[in-house]
């Protein structure tokens, strides 16, 4: 239990630094004062009259001559302080700081100052106590009732200092509730760095590397003061303690905030609010966090969003993610995460990016083991709905929506783009693959623009990738197909009465030899999946032969895309140079990693961690830097991916003439289906009788609504078909 002690003849303000800790030579301040840039000041003693003037108006030192100033002085702007230890204090002229409706003089009143530095033109009115602190220019602090930096302060970062001891280092319990695959925050860490941290945790060698090259971001001498920058705004908040808080960042109204990290900028500042108690973490830049939410051993993304009452604990949330109203607990999050509704719960969790989890969605809500050491994994534009509830431990491939249920058991869905459904009047899981293509394209295809328009970052160090169709759900996609060939072979050797335990190419063969021909023989089969759900009951796939063509348009559509933007970036290129560029590295498409919403090649991510074991990459600099390196030609693998998946769609080593050819004009004909799904599926909602309900009339609604003609992704989505269209003319021009 700690205790109070009485230190006898000791001085205020002094020995910060323990001499243990001190070099040769060096006095406690010698750390402070780099951080301060004091040789660039100069400072000089009080004068007679000054201490006089200060004196006179309430003021109090215990030495006057630890009081240093500039030459700029006015000591009629200080009134009823304290000052103990070496206190420096910048410019202070006769003056007013605005920010809203507060007006404050520039100076320092009613307040207590301990060895800190203070900038130029401050204002300083009722701050109870604040010690050892460097306080930029112009800040404002007011109503305060207590600032202090420990010797040993970390600021959010698990690192350790001179004379700590390993188990003092903070880390997140991510991803697992029960531990296991704890990672070290750092200033500057981003999902990609969390994920590889938290995912390879069976790599010991790896996992000592990245914890030295943590320990090496940081100073880990003792005596390192806490830092507000210029411009800063921190009025009637109680506690700031062992804080790092960058340039014009407004605090108001904060509980408290204690060993942190808060970057912000004048481009990109941060506002924490009213009620907000942030323990041991890392805030980026431009992040909003207000009305009582609550973040203890955390990271938070650029442009994120915590308030009203949020839990955040023990979890990385990734770049433009909003959280409110539930509770986040043992999580790692990728960038464009939103659960912003009311007891929504996520727990022990690797969401993948894109994410929305609606009102009483609990993920994770119970543990299928004898401990609590389950986890879910779901893709990129994960959603589960309204009140859907999940068992550990569950695997979800991209862009799963969940129908309302309490999920019974476990699952492991492999189709992306699904609909997964719990039918409790027979007792069976039902799964509809590609649901979101063939029933609710106008979210699909709106997909990219809106998280594109959402991302209002100013630093944007994690790199993401926002389109739905993009390498990794094609290869999930690719995937797919097979399975519904596999299934669907075995529905129909099962209904003639036939063995269906054959070698998978058989059942491959037959399935797709189905599911190429007769669609109405392929929806009298009940085709039901293996090992996607923990039990005996039946897993019903709805919709097979649409799903296994819709996959298949998806994956043409998203070749001839990229293909379409190599010719763009090729002027000179030609048909006969295709093979050539783009399967210089073999003839099979390569295997993705999702790496904090950014998607790279496996064989990349494998040589990364390999140079990161050799030191190599001996910095989490180094290591960005080769996430720059690798998001730089992404373009081109994507276009490299892109054509061996469609020499992979016929079975083949090189594209042929008449092979392209067939599929430039499937791809013109999926961008006519994509066009009219966007209307067709957003059309619903205005010929909805009951929508129109709450209208007196037409005119109403489309003066509330506007009409769907006039809805700017549907024009954008016309514009897109015209130029999509005129470009494959083009290509298929130089093939006649």
């Amino acid at each position: 239990m700690r205790k109070v002690s009485f230190v006898k003849n000791a001085v205020l303000g002094n020995g910060f630094v323990p001499d243990v800790f001190l070099p040769k030579g060096e006095t406690e301040y010698y750390i402070r004062n780099k951080q301060a840039n004091a040789s660039d000041k100069h400072w000089r003693n009080l004068t007679d009259g000054e201490i006089a003037v200060l004196t006179a108006n309430a003021n109090y030192s215990d030495d006057w001559t630890k009081v240093l100033v500039s030459d700029m002085f006015d000591a009629g702007c200080i009134r009823n302080s304290k000052f103990y230890g070496l206190v420096r204090i910048g410019d202070i002229c006769c003056g007013v700081l605005q920010h809203d409706a507060l007006s404050l003089p520039v100076g320092i009143y009613n307040s207590t100052i301990v060895s800190s530095d203070l900038g130029d033109n401050v204002a300083l009115h009722n701050v109870g106590y604040l010690a050892n602190y460097i306080i930029g220019n112009e800040c404002i602090l007011f109503n305060i009732k207590e600032m202090t930096t420990a010797n040993n302060a970390k600021f959010g970062n698990g690192v350790l200092k001179d004379g700590d001891d390993e188990g003092s280092r903070l880390l997140l319990i991510v991803m697992n509730e029960a531990g296991g695959r704890e990672i070290s925050p750092f200033e500057d860490m981003i999902a990609a760095d969390a994920y590889m941290w938290a995912k390879y945790i069976d790599d010991r060698e790896l996992q000592t590397r990245l914890t030295c090259i943590t320990q090496a971001t940081a100073d880990s001498r003792c005596g390192v003061y806490g830092t507000i920058g210029s411009g800063t705004i921190i009025k009637n908040t109680i506690s700031v303690c062992d804080a790092k808080v960058g340039e014009c960042c407004v605090v108001e109204g904060a509980n408290k905030l204690c060993n942190i990290t808060i970057k912000s900028s004048e481009n990109d500042p941060s506002h924490i609010g009213e009620g907000v108690i942030l323990k041991n973490g890392i805030v980026g830049f431009g992040c909003h966090l207000y009305y009582s939410c609550i973040a203890e051993n955390f990271v938070l993304g650029n442009n994120s969003t915590l308030k009203y009452g949020a839990r955040l604990i023990d979890s990385f949330v990734g770049d433009n993610s909003t959280i409110a109203c539930c509770e986040v607990l043992n999580n790692l999050v990728f960038p464009a995460h939103e659960q912003h509704h009311n007891n929504s719960f996520l727990i022990a969790s690797l969401i993948m990016g894109q994410s929305n989890l609606a009102a009483g969605a609990t993920v994770g809500s119970n543990h299928n083991s004898r401990t609590n050491d389950n986890e879910i994994q779901a893709g990129r534009g994960f959603w589960p709905g309204l009140c859907a509830s999940l068992k550990h431990s569950c695997r979800f491939a991209s862009y799963t929506l969940l129908a309302k249920a309490q999920y019974p058991a476990e699952i492991d869905n492999p189709f992306p783009f699904a609909l997964i459904s719990n039918n409790a009047a027979k007792d069976e899981l039902e799964i509809m693959p590609a649901y979101w293509w063939m029933y609710n394209m106008y979210a699909l295809a709106r997909n990219s623009w809106k998280y594109t328009a959402r991302d209002k970052r100013k630093h944007k160090q994690q790199h993401i990738e926002f389109n739905a169709y993009a390498p990794d759900t094609m290869e999930e996609a690719k995937y797919a197909t097979t399975l519904l060939e596999k299934y669907t072979a075995k529905a129909w050797f099962k209904r003639e009465g036939l063995p269906i335990d054959l070698p998978e190419e058989v059942l491959m063969a037959k399935g797709k030899e189905l599911l190429s021909g007769d669609k109405a023989l392929v929806q009298a089969l009940e085709i039901v999946a293996d090992d996607i759900e923990k039990g005996n009951r039946k897993v019903r796939l709805l919709k097979a032969y649409e799903a296994y063509h819709a996959y298949g348009d998806m994956m043409v559509y998203y070749a001839v895309t990229n293909i379409i933007k190599y010719f763009a970036a090729n002027a000179d290129a030609s048909f006969d140079r295709l093979h050539d560029d783009l399967a210089k590295d073999g003839c099979r498409p390569d295997k993705w990693v999702n790496l904090g919403g950014q998607l790279v090649k496996e064989k990349d991510f494998v040589a990364l961690i390999e140079d990161i074991k050799s030191k190599q990459l001996d910095s989490w600099t180094d290591i960005h830097n080769r996430y720059d390196e690798l998001w730089n030609k992404y373009d081109n693998d994507k276009q490299s991916h892109a054509y061996l998946l469609l020499c992979s769609l016929f079975g083949v080593e090189k594209l042929s003439h008449s092979q392209w050819i067939e599929v430039l004009n499937k791809a013109a004909s999926v961008q006519d289906y994509i066009n009219n799904q966007v209307y067709a599926s957003r059309k619903k909602d205005y010929d909805n009788p009951f929508r129109k309900a709450t209208y007196r009339n037409d005119e109403e609604m489309m003066a509330a609504i506007g009409t769907i003609d006039e809805n700017k992704f549907i024009v954008q989505i016309k514009d897109e078909t015209l130029l999509f269209k005129q470009q494959i003319e083009e290509l298929l021009s130089k093939l006649r």
